[in-house]
C-alpha cells in the first residue's frame, strides 16, 4: 500500500482579507500570502483585475472549504469610466478600439442607472476568465480572437452615480452580486450614452460577509518577513487572520457542546433541543467557542453534518 503523502507548509487556518494593491495580480497574491504564512493551502474568492485595488479575501487551509459561501456574497465597487475611448480589456490595459468626441451630459447618465439596476444581461468582456470550449476567454482574446461570449444575468442591487469631475469621467459605486463585471458595465454605458467608455480606476471596499476595517495591506505583510524568528513571525501574521466561521455569517448558526462538537467531527447529527432551536434550515453552521465544527442542513429537529472541520 503506498504510503500516504504528508502535505507540505503549516496546518494554519483562517481568512485574510487583503488589501491589494494596483498591479499585483490575484493568483499572484495568493501565491505571495501563501508563501509568507508557509500555509499548505491557499485559495481567493472572487478575482480583481491587476489594475484594480481592494478586497481580496484569501482563504488558509480548512477556510478554502467555505470559499463558495464568499463568492455569492455581495460586493461593492467604486470605480471611475473615462468617456470617448472604448477599449479591448475594457479597461486602461487595451488597445483603443472605438472612440468619438462626444460627452455625455450629468444628466443624461443619471437617467441611464434604472437601466442597469436589478437583474440585468450582461456580456462578461472578451478579456475574462469565462469558459469558452474548455479555453479561457483571455487566453483566446490575446491570441487575437473574437468570441461569441453568451449572455447572462447578473443583479444590480445599486447603482449611484458619486461625480463628475470633468466632462471626460464620471465616478460611481455599485453594489451587485456574483459573476458582475464592472468592466462590461462601464463599457455598455458609454455605448448606450453614445460616446463609449472604459474603466479608468477601480476598487473594491466590501466583499460580504466581511467588512472594510478587516483589510490588511501587503506591505504590513511582508514588512514582517525582516522578523528573523519563525515563530515570532508566524505569531505576528496569523494575529491578522479572521475565524472560518466568519465566512459564514449569512448563515443560521448552532453553538455546540463538547460532546456534540465530538459528535460531529465522526459525522453524527445531533438532536437540537430548546423551544427556540430551528427546526428546518437547508443550510447551518455549528460552532464552539468562535471555532468552526460544521457545516450541514438542519432537518427533523436535528443538525446534520455535511461538511466537518478540524
Amino acid at each position: 500500500m503506498a504510503r500516504q503523502r504528508k502535505p507540505k507548509g503549516r496546518p494554519v487556518s483562517g481568512w485574510l482579507i487583503l488589501d491589494k494593491p494596483i498591479d499585483f495580480g490575484s493568483t499572484e497574491a495568493v501565491s505571495k500570502v501563501k508563501w509568507l504564512f508557509k500555509a499548505q493551502k491557499a485559495g481567493h474568492a472572487g478575482t480583481l483585475d491587476p489594475l484594480a485595488s481592494g478586497m481580496l479575501p484569501i482563504a488558509l487551509g480548512d477556510a478554502t472549504k467555505t470559499v463558495p459561501y464568499v463568492m455569492d456574497g455581495r460586493k461593492i465597487y467604486e470605480f471611475t469610466v473615462t468617456w470617448g475611448e472604448e477599449r479591448a480589456t475594457d479597461d486602461l490595459e487595451g488597445d483603443v478600439t472605438q472612440s468619438s468626441d462626444k460627452r455625455p451630459a450629468r444628466a443624461d447618465i443619471e437617467a441611464l442607472l434604472e437601466k442597469y439596476t436589478g437583474v440585468i444581461e450582461q456580456v462578461p468582456p472578451q478579456f475574462s476568465a469565462i469558459k469558452i470550449d474548455g479555453n479561457r476567454a483571455y487566453d483566446l482574446a490575446r491570441e487575437g480572437e473574437t468570441v461569441d461570449i453568451p449572455t447572462r444575468e447578473v443583479e444590480i442591487h445599486r447603482l449611484t452615480l458619486i461625480g463628475c469631475p470633468d466632462e471626460n469621467s464620471a465616478d460611481f459605486e455599485v453594489e451587485c452580486g456574483k459573476g458582475t463585471y464592472v468592466r462590461a458595465l462601464a463599457r455598455d454605458m458609454g455605448r448606450d450614452l453614445g460616446c463609449y467608455g472604459h474603466i479608468s480606476a477601480l476598487r473594491r471596499p466590501f466583499v460580504a460577509p466581511f467588512s472594510e476595517d478587516m483589510l490588511v495591506p501587503l506591505s504590513e505583510l511582508t514588512a514582517l518577513e525582516e522578523v528573523e524568528g519563525d515563530a515570532e513571525r508566524f505569531a505576528a501574521l496569523e494575529a491578522f487572520l479572521v475565524d472560518t466561521s466568519e465566512a459564514l455569517a449569512n448563515l443560521p448558526h448552532v453553538p455546540v457542546t463538547d460532546e456534540q462538537a465530538r459528535r460531529l467531527k465522526l459525522g453524527n447529527p445531533i438532536i437540537l433541543r430548546g423551544a427556540h432551536a430551528p427546526v428546518e434550515e437547508p443550510e447551518a453552521y455549528a460552532s464552539i467557542g468562535g471555532r468552526l465544527i460544521a457545516i450541514g442542513e438542519i432537518a427533523e429537529g436535528q443538525f446534520k453534518p455535511r461538511r466537518v472541520f478540524g
